[in-house]
C-alpha cells in the first residue's frame, strides 16, 4: 500500500466560515479510521484569508491561479499524493467525516465512487428547487441515456475516484461541467462506477452560491450534446434522411400510389430539404466523432476501428461524385424533354416532380465531396502536429 492511500481534496473560493471546519472533519476521518492520508485545499483565489484558516486547520494548500471549479479541481487531482482521491466542496454542505462507503468501495476496485443525494437524504434547504425537481434529474437522465451509465446523480459533488484512472481520462474542462466530464469520460472508458447514498445539508455560506443555474445548467447541457454526437447529430440526422429519401421515392410514384395521402410538389421541396439536412448532420457526427478521437478526449470506438479503411478522401468523393452524377443526368434528361417541347412551357407539377429530387442529388453529392475534402484537410494537420 502506498505512503499516503487517500488525499481528500477540496475547491476553495471564498469559504472563510467553512473551509476550517471541512479540514477538520476529513481530518477527523482519517485519524478515527487509520487512513494514511492528506487533506489539500485548491485555493482558487480567495481573498477572504480562507488559505491561512485552511492552513491552520491542517490542510496542505496549493494556489490555483486559473478560475473555475474544474481548473480547481484539475490542478488539486495533480498535486494530490493519494492513491485514492476524495473530491467535496468546502462549503460545509457534505458531511468530510462520512467517507468510509467511499474508501471501501474504491479499496474493493470501484475507480469512480459517485454520491447520490436523491438516495441519501436532501435537508430542508439544501437544494434549489429548480435544481431538485428540474436541473439534475433532467440532466442525469439525459446523461444516462447518452454515456450508458446507471448514475443516477450526475452532478453531486462529494465523489471519490482512483488518481491514476482519472489522470488517464485527460479531463479538460475548467467550469462546472467538469462534473459531467468526469461521469461521461470514466463511462465511456469503461470505468468500474459505484454509487453510495449521499446526504446534503444547507451550507454555511454568508453569500450566494458560485453555481449559477441557468448559465451552469446550459453548460452542462451543451457538454453532453458535443460529447455525444450521436444524439446531437447522428440520431435527428438519420431520422431526416430517412423519412425526407423515403417521402420523394413515393411522391415520384405519384398519386396513385400515395392515396389518401398526396404528396405535391410543395411537399417534395420539403423532403427534399430534410434529404439534404439529414446528410449534412449525419456528416457532422462522423466529423465530430473523429474529432473526439483524434483529440484522445474518447476512445475509438470498435465500429470505427473495423471501418477506418473505408473512411478515405477518396471513398469520399466516389460517393459523393456518384450522387451528384445521378442527380446532374436527371437534370439533362429534364432539359432534354424541354428541348423536345421546343422550349416550351412545361408541366410544372410533372417537372417539378423529378426536378426536386434531382437537385437533392446533386447538392448531397456535393455536401459529401465537400465533407470529405474537409476531412481530408483536417487528417493532414492532425498529423503535421504530430510530426
Amino acid at each position: 500500500m502506498p505512503e499516503t492511500e487517500l488525499t481528500v481534496l477540496m475547491p476553495c473560493l471564498n469559504e472563510a466560515r467553512t473551509v476550517a471546519q471541512c479540514v477538520q472533519a476529513a481530518r477527523d476521518f482519517l485519524q478515527r479510521h487509520g487512513v494514511a492520508g492528506e487533506v489539500l485545499v485548491a485555493d482558487n483565489g480567495s481573498e477572504d484569508g480562507s488559505q491561512a484558516i485552511a492552513q491552520a486547520a491542517g490542510a496542505r494548500v496549493v494556489p490555483v491561479p486559473r478560475r473555475g471549479y474544474g481548473a480547481a479541481l484539475l490542478a488539486g487531482v495533480q498535486a494530490a499524493q493519494g492513491r485514492y482521491v476524495i473530491i467535496g466542496d468546502a462549503d460545509a454542505s457534505y458531511d468530510f467525516s462520512a467517507l468510509a462507503d467511499y474508501l471501501a468501495r474504491l479499496r474493493a476496485g470501484a475507480q469512480l465512487v459517485m454520491g447520490n443525494r436523491f438516495k441519501g437524504g436532501i435537508a430542508p434547504g439544501a437544494m434549489p428547487f429548480l435544481h431538485r425537481y428540474l436541473g439534475n434529474p433532467v440532466l442525469s437522465f439525459i446523461g444516462r441515456l447518452f454515456f450508458r451509465t446507471p448514475i443516477r446523480d450526475f452532478h453531486c459533488g462529494l465523489r471519490g475516484f482512483s488518481r491514476e484512472a482519472m489522470l488517464r481520462l485527460g479531463l479538460i474542462t475548467p467550469g462546472m461541467e467538469f462534473a459531467s466530464e468526469m461521469v461521461a469520460k470514466a463511462a465511456l472508458g469503461g470505468l468500474r462506477i459505484e454509487e453510495v447514498p449521499t446526504t446534503l445539508r444547507p451550507d454555511g455560506r454568508d453569500r450566494p452560491p458560485h453555481l449559477r443555474t441557468w448559465r451552469d445548467g446550459w453548460r452542462h447541457l451543451r457538454f453532453l450534446l458535443l460529447f455525444c454526437p450521436r444524439w446531437l447529430f447522428l440520431y435527428p440526422g438519420v431520422g431526416l434522411f430517412l423519412a425526407g429519401a423515403l417521402g420523394l421515392v413515393l411522391g415520384l410514384a405519384g398519386p396513385a400510389v400515395t392515396q389518401p395521402l398526396h404528396l405535391g410538389i410543395h411537399t417534395l421541396l420539403f423532403l427534399g430539404g430534410a434529404t439534404l439536412l439529414g446528410v449534412q448532420f449525419i456528416i457532422f457526427a462522423l466529423l465530430t466523432k473523429w474529432l473526439a478521437v483524434l483529440a484522445g478526449l474518447v476512445p475509438q470506438p470498435g465500429w470505427m476501428q473495423r471501418w477506418a479503411s473505408q473512411f478515405t478522401l477518396e471513398n469520399g468523393l466516389l460517393l459523393g461524385l456518384a450522387s451528384f452524377i445521378v442527380g446532374l443526368a436527371w437534370s439533362l434528361w429534364l432539359t432534354v424533354d424541354w428541348v423536345r417541347a421546343g422550349f416550351g412551357p412545361l408541366d410544372p407539377v410533372e417537372t417539378m416532380r423529378s426536378a426536386i429530387p434531382a437537385v437533392t442529388l446533386m447538392a448531397a453529392g456535393m455536401q459529401v465531396g465537400i465533407a470529405s475534402f474537409f476531412a481530408g484537410a483536417l487528417h493532414f494537420c492532425w498529423r503535421s502536429a504530430r510530426s
